[in-house]
């Protein structure tokens, strides 16, 4: 797949904005700027409905605006009712994702997250009837086994306050986002990626306010100093870093692109080391290998073209965290 030259109208703002730079240095770019997303959440100290709402309300401006330029620029219409549930398992993998990070650790967290390297496929066999490859029986064991271990539950000492509710957590996360992944597929094309995540992103932040207020964990009147920190979260995390992936990733070929994506949840996990001081154990980060070895597994062969039932959807290849999938479908 292909995108338009960067001044073609077809070719939406992202290719506008980016279509001139190197794309292994925007998709890294854009990588470890979501690998940033869990040290924000982790150091405002917000619950997972607050670091979800102000996300999203802080980055919904910018996407808009973006939205309104591709739509000018495309003139295609975009569908609405599916972004819209797709975001409600995008506002499920916010929340439960900010409250499994204090739980289990940063990096830890975010590594989990790639269970759905195992639901999608399944979700796609089940609703779309696609049939997984036949690498996903191997896939599947080794990723279980390293979640096991990432979330410390063998052994003891684990990092983070309260690790099998965060792995509990973390992995609902996915499953959320796998959802999400999913609906997008079928949803959105390479004219209306932006106003797809603009909706999505005004429906997840719906669900952290129907999650947060009847538990009294939403916030809506933070302090400057975790105000500050959901800027981040929201400019660096939601906007610029899926700005950058997305201009790349169609410009990679898959298999490339799936390796730079890897550059997130290592990212996640040596930015938790490094800037929060997580001490993660080594029966966990022998877990974080097996899962990403797993996700390296399952990414093999990804370069190769799939059958016309079983492309990605621009919107779902450009997602920050859904390039490690790309070859569970092949």
């Amino acid at each position: 797949m292909t995108i338009g030259l960067p001044d073609s109208p077809a070719a939406g703002p992202i290719a506008a904005l980016t279509g001139r730079a190197d794309p292994r240095l925007l998709a890294a770019g854009g990588a470890l700027c979501i690998a940033l997303t869990s040290v924000f959440i982790k150091v405002s100290g917000a619950s997972g409905p607050t670091s979800a709402f102000w996300r999203c309300a802080l980055s919904l401006p910018f996407l808009v605006v973006l939205a309104f330029s591709e739509a000018r620029r495309t003139g295609e219409r975009a569908r609405i009712l599916l972004p819209l549930l797709g975001g409600l398992g995008l506002g499920l993998d916010f929340v439960l994702w900010g409250e499994a990070i204090p739980r289990v650790g940063a990096g830890v967290a975010t590594m989990l997250l790639s269970i759905q390297v195992v639901l999608v496929p399944l979700l796609a066999l089940v609703f779309l009837k696609e049939r997984p490859a036949p690498r996903f029986k191997f896939v599947a064991p080794a990723l279980f086994v390293g979640i096991v271990l990432a979330g410390g539950l063998v052994g003891s000492s684990a990092t983070g306050s309260d690790p099998v509710l965060g792995v509990v957590f973390a992995l609902a996360a996915g499953a959320g986002y796998s959802v999400y992944l999913l609906l997008l597929r079928i949803s959105s094309g390479p004219s209306t990626q932006v106003r797809s995540l603009s909706l999505a992103t005004a429906s997840a932040g719906c669900v952290s306010v129907v999650a947060g207020l009847p538990t009294h964990k939403l916030d809506l009147t933070p302090g400057l100093a975790s105000l500050g920190w959901f800027v981040g979260l929201a400019l660096i995390g939601q906007v610029v870093g899926w700005l950058l992936i997305a201009g790349a990733l169609p410009r990679l070929a898959a298999s490339t692109g799936a390796t730079m994506m890897l550059l997130q949840p290592v990212g996640s996990v040596l930015f938790g080391i490094v800037l929060l001081a997580e001490q993660p154990t080594l029966l966990q980060l022998a877990g974080c290998v097996l899962v990403l070895a797993a996700v390296c597994f399952a990414g093999r062969g990804a370069g190769r073209s799939p059958q016309p039932s079983a492309k990605l959807s621009p919107a779902e290849s450009s997602s920050p965290r859904a390039m490690s999938l790309n070859s569970s479908r092949r």
